[in-house]
């Protein structure tokens, strides 16, 4: 089974981080292809930028179908583009964000995410909300570290993210963490021993997710909002985004 993981800004570190995460849950016999586009954000903080990296994420969807991709996993946070790579993707598509709350709900009475800048938290509210999650969401919680700091060791980013961690099992009486940024991949074990609770990260849950719906033979539906987009001409930056009639067939 091949299955591709989208880092959807385009710092190839964090695509390493992501890849090693995703290949260590993997099940023997998948393949884990970490990809970076070619084109978006160095990192995703704001609507603008989660706007911009979604051409670049969707050309690496388009990539993923001709490598016989049976599945995605698209890890950023704020899931960019998951509604529209639904619609090109034979396999299933998984966003970090829903794979993590969902996982986590599964664990306790409630979970707090711990993300990195409070311009974010309205964006994860919303994404629990929208996924059905609200009632188990305890707390979106921020760090205030940018998210290309996660990689630098002299910003204290992992001692201040567990410090988070902590007080959100103290103050918001949670029984689990979501870390609500793909590149805190690789603090997941750090965390939970730390801590004292099961914490998630949403890339190994959304490969382990990615996994158990191709191997149930499942994916998208299709007869409606998920179908194949129509064809229709697209112009200037966007012209080879345009599919046709082949493509939709």
């Amino acid at each position: 089974m091949l299955l591709t993981i989208i880092n959807p800004n385009t710092t190839e570190s964090m695509t390493a981080t992501i890849g090693k995460a995703a290949a260590a849950v993997a099940s023997p016999g998948t393949t884990v292809r970490a990809v970076t586009p070619a084109t978006g954000p160095a990192s995703i903080e704001s609507h603008y930028d989660e706007a911009l990296a979604v051409p670049g994420l969707l050309a690496e969807i388009a990539a993923g179908e001709e490598a016989g991709s049976a599945g995605y996993v698209i890890a950023c946070f704020g899931d960019p583009g998951l509604d529209a790579a639904r619609e090109l993707a034979r396999g299933p598509v998984v966003g970090i964000a829903e794979a993590a709350m969902r996982t986590a709900s599964y664990l306790g009475r409630g979970f707090s995410v711990v993300t990195t800048l409070g311009r974010t938290v309205g964006r994860a509210e919303d994404l629990a909300e929208h996924y059905g999650v609200a009632r188990f969401c305890r707390g979106v919680r921020a760090c205030e570290i940018p998210v290309l700091e996660l990689e630098d060791p002299a910003s204290g980013a992992r001692e201040r993210i567990t410090e988070e961690c902590r007080r959100a099992v103290a103050e918001d009486g949670s029984d689990a963490i979501v870390l609500g940024c793909a590149g805190m991949a690789d603090l997941c074990a750090h965390i939970s021993a730390a801590v004292g609770v099961p914490v998630v990260d949403g890339v190994a849950a959304a490969t382990r997710t990615v996994e158990s719906l191709v191997a149930l033979g499942l994916r998208t539906g299709d007869r409606g909002e998920f179908a194949r987009p129509p064809a229709k001409p697209y112009t200037g930056l966007l012209r080879d985004f345009q599919l046709g009639i082949a493509d939709i067939c």
